[in-house]
């Protein structure tokens, strides 16, 4: 569930330089690589290169049931054909659950979080949000109705408006009680949501930069949210534009994104940097991998990336 982020006219300050950076590549292993994901590991390396900084690569995948068999091993081939080089070891999402289970246990302590019986259909079927997509009406929020048993835990929010500077988006807010309501942290089946996992790694791996596409800024008020609840620290965000096919759908396995061949890395990569507005130069593509990234991280520019939430991926992908 989305709610409707409101643009300010308060525009940010790009291209300073940036001490401390950490970042990270978080794919999920749905299924192979294709653009849109590309787009979101080049602008986050090239992010934290450029500032001499930390990439880390994580795999997102708490929703397990989604996990794609041998798409974890194709992901990671792909992005070392691509050049790419991270810190560390790759983490896990699906090996760190004593991590969100003792996340969750301090909301639950704290009576932050509250059982609810409400099915997929009984949410759906309540008020609308005011972007028309349905609002948890507070169904089980001072207790289970009678005869109801516990399907998912919820996060308890407040009225007002959570903000934040985006470093490419500007300042954006969003009222999570109006236009989401209490949204899930333990689902029915028993995983934790996308939305505590990520907080919880983010403050664990210390990343201080998050860099991701646009199609995720709408869940960034509910992480928001609970960083405060949790007592931890807010990372820097950049959305990047969400590359959409030519019906304007985000790419995405769902949408029947191509994966990237990465048989001619440069090509790719140099596709993506026109995309990000970096204006590589023509001969890029003929360069050898190990000079176009040198070109890529000396020449990344903020001040140049596109101020929209969605452009237009190109025709070959």
């Amino acid at each position: 569930m989305a709610g409707t982020l409101r643009y300010h006219s308060t525009m940010p300050t790009i291209d300073m330089p940036i001490q401390g950076y950490r970042g990270r590549f978080a794919p999920s292993p749905s299924g192979p690589l294709h653009f849109g994901s590309l787009v979101a590991a080049v602008g986050s390396c090239l992010d934290a290169r450029a500032s001499g900084g930390e990439w880390l690569l994580r795999m997102e995948d708490v929703d397990e049931p989604r996990s794609v068999p041998g798409a974890t091993d194709a992901i990671l081939r792909t992005l070392e054909r691509m050049g790419f080089a991270w810190d560390g070891e790759v983490s896990h999402q699906s090996r760190r659950k004593p991590l969100y289970l003792a996340a969750f246990e301090r909301l639950r302590i704290a009576g932050a979080v509250f059982a609810c019986a409400c099915s997929r259909r009984e949410v759906a079927d309540s008020v609308l949000g005011s972007d028309g997509v349905p609002r948890y009406p507070g169904t089980c929020r001072n207790g289970l109705p009678q005869g109801r048993e516990a399907r998912a835990w919820r996060l308890k929010v407040e009225p007002g408006e959570v903000c934040f500077e985006d470093a490419l988006q500007g300042l954006l807010c969003q009222d999570l009680a109006a236009e989401v309501g209490d949204f899930i942290v333990l689902r029915a089946d028993g995983y934790f949501a996308y939305q505590l996992a990520v907080v919880v790694d983010d403050a664990e791996q210390g990343i201080s930069h998050v860099v991701r596409g646009a199609d995720l800024i709408d869940s960034t008020p509910r992480q928001i949210c609970l960083q405060w609840h949790l007592g931890l620290g807010q990372p820097a965000y950049l959305h990047l534009p969400a590359a959409v096919n030519a019906e304007g759908e985000k790419l995405s396995k769902q949408t029947r994104a191509r994966p990237i061949d990465d048989c001619r890395p440069q090509t790719a990569l140099t596709a993506v940097l026109t995309f990000l507005g970096q204006q590589p130069p023509a001969d890029l593509p003929d360069a050898g991998l190990d000079e176009l990234w040198r070109w890529a991280i000396m020449n990344w520019k903020r001040g140049s990336l596109p101020r929209c939430r969605a452009a237009a991926a190109p025709a070959a992908f």
